[in-house]
């Protein structure tokens, strides 16, 4: 894998986990309108920043030994 496919599929990674990890610590108003009063969006990213690291690296040494493989999966199934 790449620099540019390992940054792609760290982002795309990044984005599954946070909208999974975003739901998490919510606190509203008792009157139930507007945001959430402690988001707590920093401890979030950190913790969704992690997971995708180790996801990422999971991922990444599955496609190191070829347990991954899109080349052979393109050459099986050609797009055109």
């Amino acid at each position: 894998m790449g620099p540019v496919s390992g940054v792609v599929v760290y982002l795309c990674t990044w984005w599954v986990v946070i909208f999974c990890v975003l739901p998490f610590w919510v606190k509203t108003d008792p009157n139930g309108a507007g945001a959430p009063t402690m988001p707590h969006l920093g401890r979030k990213f950190l913790i969704t920043s992690a997971i995708s690291a180790v996801i990422w690296c999971v991922i990444a040494y599955l496609i190191h030994i070829r347990i991954i493989d899109f080349r052979e999966i393109a050459r099986e199934n050609p797009w055109w």
